[in-house]
């Protein structure tokens, strides 16, 4: 059960049975709705906690006090500005000392997370690295030291991790954590899982967290979710923007897998006219006309500074924003060019799946306000609906963050399902 499952289901089980295995059953799911409460709306009284969950209040007053002496949960005054009187008191979470861990194997880069149960970062590491030519060993290998690192710190620092997991960019099997196949790093049937693990077991003392592995974009997606969780938006899209394109669907609140698990592909549509060569073998994908090696091919030749793997993307993408926006007439075409063909794809996403919001994440959160009038224009045109549906596209605020993110949200989920383990 993911963090975005949890958001869509019953606050609260209540008792039906009687059977010792059935009530602890019970009390631990009405433990993790309270949480999930909690973190989905923020702090709130415990009678609010008792009408938002349908529990009678007695229950919640148990509830409460079982989680705050397991310090998932803290009690305190509510802010009252000029309030007269006795401040009320909120429950709102806790769970500083634990921590999920969430690792991104990109395309150009190693990215590593810690975030505490009430969602603040606690740690960040980020590593360019040219991932496919340097291959499955030597990127396991400087991945497990920097893991191996952010383990030390949030020991020394008191935190203990309930889990890492580990995004990486195409078809993954959860089962046995094993990468399948990931075109743009040129990894196939790698067991990612196990071999970091086997390094991790040589350089940190003591018992490791689960490892997990997991789809960037869908990561990315229940990150993106969390931004806006409670808003009234649950169905959405979060489009990774890197070399390759991917999709994280949210339907009614729900990650969408589909039946095998690889949903969200969409970087393999085949919209290319030009039927221009892709990583994965075939010809004419929609990444070829929108990915990062697209847009960076099309603003500049292939000895420009802008192309060098060794600079930080975030660098060479500020200096394309720079040419754009003095006028440079070959990045300005490109720019236009990749925003008619990123508008033509979203239509056709917003055709099939009619989610309520766009959400353009990766290198797209650098320069896409460059691009955003135009892709919002060819999804307003192309649409069959009347007004898109109801689609919005706005641009991501966690930008490359996203998938390492949601690698830790998803890791905490093991607090979620089991509270009283977490102590």
């Amino acid at each position: 059960m993911t963090e975005l499952d949890m958001a869509r289901l019953p606050h609260a089980a209540l008792p039906d049975a009687t059977g010792p295995r059935d009530r602890a059953s019970i009390r631990r799911t009405n433990l993790g709705a309270v949480m999930g409460l909690l973190r989905d709306s923020g702090p709130r009284s415990r009678a609010q906690i008792a009408v938002d969950t349908g529990l009678p209040k007695p229950t919640v007053t148990s509830l409460v006090a079982e989680l705050v002496a397991l310090r998932l949960v803290r009690e305190g005054p509510a802010r009252r500005e000029g309030a007269v009187g006795r401040p009320g008191t909120l429950v709102e979470l806790d769970g500083g000392d634990i921590c999920g861990v969430g690792v991104e194997i990109s395309t150009g880069y190693v990215h590593v997370l810690a975030l505490t149960l009430d969602g603040t970062q606690v740690y960040e590491d980020r590593i360019s690295l040219a991932v496919r030519d340097e291959g499955p060993d030597v990127t396991l290998d400087l991945t497990s030291g920097h893991l191996a690192d952010c383990l030390a710190t949030l020991d020394r620092d008191g935190r203990r991790p309930v889990g890492v997991t580990l995004a990486l960019p195409g078809v993954i099997d959860m089962a046995s954590a094993t990468v399948t196949y990931a075109p743009g790093i040129g990894w196939r049937d790698v067991a990612v899982a196990d071999a970091l693990r086997t390094r991790l077991e040589r350089a940190v003392p003591g018992t490791l967290p689960p490892i997990a592995v997991d789809n960037d974009a869908k990561l990315a997606a229940l990150a993106e979710y969390a931004q806006v969780r409670g808003s009234g938006v649950h169905d959405m899209l979060c489009i990774t923007g890197e070399r390759g394109i991917g999709a994280g669907i949210v339907n009614d609140g729900r990650l969408l897998r589909g039946a095998a698990g690889f949903a969200g592909e969409v970087g393999h549509m085949p919209l290319d006219p030009q039927r221009n060569p892709c990583v994965c073998g075939r010809y004419g994908c929609w990444q070829t006309m929108v990915g990062l090696d697209a847009i960076l091919r099309l603003a500049a030749p292939g000895n420009d500074p802008i192309h060098d793997p060794d600079v930080e993307l975030a660098i060479r993408l500020r200096d394309l924003r720079r040419r754009a926006e003095a006028g440079d007439p070959r990045p300005v075409s490109a720019l236009d060019r990749v925003a008619h063909d990123l508008g033509l794809g979203l239509a056709l996403l917003a055709d099939v799946l009619n989610p309520r919001l766009i959400v353009l994440g990766g290198y797209f959160t650098h320069i896409g306000d460059l691009l955003l009038d135009t892709v919002r224009e060819s999804v307003q045109t192309r649409v069959m609906a009347p007004q898109a549906g109801g689609c919005e596209v706005r641009l991501s605020t966690l930008g490359f963050t996203a998938a390492a993110r949601g690698g830790a949200q998803l890791a905490l989920e093991a607090v979620y399902q089991r509270p009283a383990l977490s102590s």
